[in-house]
């Protein structure tokens, strides 16, 4: 076990919180014993550092790795800033590592670009070859010409060789190469790593640098991971099992010898979830069936029979599901179409079996694969001899593979098949797709717990640490929770008796009038900006309309598409403003509003997501799963994930101990009461305790006085406003 507090050497700052102190020995016991760790921190609780710190101090006494990952750029950006700081106490090796799509010189994908370097390595050992072969040819001249007949011998037979090489080289420079790539292997890249390795480097810092030099930093940056102490990343390079194992190769390290740092936790559920599904369009079978007409081997035949059957049960299934006008109604967006069937299989699946012609399933889908493994190969060696400008992808083995699993898999009860539709924005057309939708992403997730040494998730929305658990396959964590350490007197959180916002309210005028003196209430007695998040954009739309004529503020709307950090500063410039935005956007969470930049922050309703048959899913394998109560379902799925977002967005004020702000939930359903009068439509105790022992009940009459008193004490009003 590490000496206690042996890992402050990595602390950068002069001492820590003492939350920070009793986090960090938490950890770092929790890693000397191998376990997971679940932690909750509020804003100011130092969780990136917590966490940090005795990682990379175990690591370093056990040769591994700690690989700090979220899916949120902002916190990347302060990883970076954690990391350079660290560095400045103790020498760290650290990379910040980013996707190939991103970093690529030439834009090319992944499998083209594999074909690239195994042809550019060709070339560049075929140059290595002829440039010894040319010495050694050299010097033997000059010993031939000086009276050694057994050097004229030998030369003749380096001649001989030298030819070879030299048609090789003429015909590898006829493939297809990357100039970027060639550099990396023909020059000295050593001035590279030790530029690397001076500070964290960026990763259009590190694309900057490579483009100068006509170098391949991506690659440059993989041959440079092997063995260092910190890589900084995205999630999908740990949650897709195929990326991470090759991840891990590049670290040099074995899983075991990796400890994962989750930020902003919270988003892993879904993120697992994304990875987990699976998806076949239209077009890419219609792709299939044109390569299998050019394709005059016996087995497109067979391949044929299946994926045409396939093909005509998702036209039939999703056509068949318009009622009238509804064809014409279809938009750019997928919707989808549910094919659920009670009698047993889904819909589409019925359709293609009674669609199917072939000699046998099994049997045709078998030659479908092994024929679309095989015309796979013939693309990528037409790409590297050069006789395809481009490396093509089989698409009859993508369509295949997915058949396959779709016949495979469509009836686990944490796999929910879908049928989606949408219109070509360019052909106007309507095409559908299929969908294997992963319910629960705990198949995902613990394979990835389950093989690395430790993983620490972090979140100031972890809570209830029980469900996480189970939802991500968490065996017996380590938990820890600490909330806000701001003074109590700097902020105040009320839950505002409003009618429910129930989706059947929200089109009453009744209720249209309240909620909108309330939130007009709220902006008048800010001091500064005020946040406003609603349940959807339509929402958030609807209220500014409605509000915006009747306060003095600058009230801005946010729409999809917006990016946060512009939104952000633009809304910031003002002295006195409103943004109206929805709870599902991108405001909630990494987008820090410090002092002035927001006062109050206001959730109207409690923002459930849209309740489709998607969602309905999604229940129905968690009530499976952990069925413990009647409502489990609805608890695992909707609730406790709309609450942690709700706090998420609460969050977005009151970021260090000189600031003072107004948190107000504005639904009837947070309140105390509704507790005890309005059973499981009650939202308040899904809050952690300490939380609801802040919320204060006010009706919706009396918020504008208890906003002007609280902030009135503060004296944060140059000249107060009349209520």
């Amino acid at each position: 076990m590490a000496q206690t507090n042996g890992y402050l050497q990595f602390f950068p700052y002069d001492s820590p919180y003492e939350n920070q102190r009793e986090a960090m020995d938490r950890i770092s016991n929790a890693l000397a014993r191998g376990q997971n760790v679940l932690f909750e921190g509020a804003c100011g609780t130092g969780k990136t550092l917590s966490a940090l710190v005795p990682a990379l101090s175990y690591a370093r006494e056990h040769e591994k790795t700690v690989v700090i990952t979220t899916n949120v750029h902002q916190q990347t950006r302060q990883f970076i800033a954690e990391a350079r700081a660290i560095t400045r106490e103790e020498p760290v090796r650290a990379v910040v590592f980013r996707g190939k799509s991103s970093m690529c010189h030439i834009d090319v994908g992944y499998e083209e670009c594999q074909v690239l370097r195994d042809n550019t390595r060709e070339v560049v050992e075929a140059e290595r070859d002829l440039a010894q072969l040319e010495r050694r040819e050299r010097s033997l001249l000059a010993d031939a010409q000086g009276g050694d007949g057994e050097a004229a011998e030998a030369r003749a037979a380096v001649m001989s060789e030298l030819e070879t090489v030299e048609e090789r080289l003429s015909d590898l420079e006829e493939t297809n190469t990357c100039e970027y790539y060639h550099r990396n292997l023909s020059t000295d890249t050593e001035g590279f790593y030790r530029w690397l390795f001076e500070d964290v480097r960026t990763p259009d810092e590190i694309y900057e640098y490579a483009e100068e030099r006509t170098l391949c930093g991506y690659e440059l940056l993989k041959d440079g991971m092997e063995g260092v102490d910190l890589v900084v990343c995205n999630y999908h390079h740990l949650l897709d099992p195929g990326i991470r194992e090759q991840f891990f190769r590049w670290l040099g390290r074995d899983p075991g010898d990796v400890i994962c740092v989750f930020d902003e936790a919270h988003n892993v559920e879904d993120a697992a979830r994304e990875h987990a599904t699976i998806t076949l369009a239209e077009t890419t079978l219609d792709s299939a069936l044109d390569e299998l007409a050019e394709c005059d081997d016996s087995r497109s035949e067979h391949a044929r029979a299946t994926l045409v059957a396939f093909r005509r049960a998702l036209e039939t299934v999703y056509e068949g599901s318009f009622s009238f006008g509804e064809r014409e109604a279809v938009g750019e967006n997928w919707r989808d179409v549910p094919i659920e069937n009670e009698e047993g299989r889904d819909d589409l699946t019925i359709e293609f079996l009674s669609e199917y012609t072939g000699r046998g399933i099994d049997r045709d889908l078998d030659a479908a694969l092994a024929l679309g493994r095989d015309l796979d190969q013939q693309y990528e060696e037409a790409y590297k001899s050069g006789g395809a400008a481009t490396r093509k992808e089989c698409q009859t083995l993508t369509a295949a593979a997915f058949v396959d699993r779709w016949l495979e898999e469509g009836t686990e009860p944490d796999r929910y098949p879908v049928v989606s539709v949408r219109r070509d924005s360019g052909t106007e057309e309507v095409y559908g797709r299929a969908e294997l939708y992963t319910c629960i992403p705990r198949a995902v997730a613990s394979d990835l717990f389950s093989e690395v040494y430790a993983s620490v998730l972090m979140s100031a929305t972890v809570r209830p640490f029980d469900v996480f658990a189970d939802v991500l396959g968490l065996e017996e964590p380590v938990t820890m929770a600490y909330g806000m350490t701001f003074p109590e007197e700097r902020r105040r959180t009320f839950a505002v008796d409003v009618p429910p916002l129930f989706s059947s309210e929200r089109e009453d005028s009744e209720v249209q009038r309240t909620v909108s003196t309330v939130i007009e209430d709220a902006i008048r007695m800010t001091p500064g900006n005020t946040l406003l998040f609603f349940p959807s954009y339509r929402e958030a739309e609807r209220y500014h309309d409605l509000v915006g004529d009747s306060v003095e503020a600058d009230c801005r709307l946010d729409k999809p598409g917006t990016r946060a950090e512009e939104l952000r500063q633009e809304f910031t410039v003002s002295e006195n403003a409103a943004l109206f935005t929805s709870l599902w956007g991108t405001l909630t969470e990494g987008v820090s509003f410090d002092g002035d930049d927001a006062r109050t922050v206001c959730v109207i309703g409690v923002p459930y997501p849209h309740l489709d048959e998607r969602m309905q899913a999604v229940q129905d394998a968690y009530a499976e799963a952990y069925g413990s109560s009647e409502d489990a379902g609805w608890e695992y799925a909707v609730e406790i994930p709309t609450v942690r977002k709700t706090r998420q967005a609460l969050g977005r004020v009151i970021r260090s101990p000189e600031d003072f702000g107004v948190r107000v939930l504005a639904d009837r359903r947070y309140t105390s009461k509704s507790a005890r009068k309005m059973g499981k439509y009650s939202v308040h105790d899904s809050f952690p305790p300490e939380e609801r022992e802040e919320l204060i009940d006010v009706g919706a009459e009396k918020l504008k006085f208890a906003m002007l008193n609280f902030f009135g004490d503060l004296e944060a009003y140059e000249r107060p406003p009349t209520p």
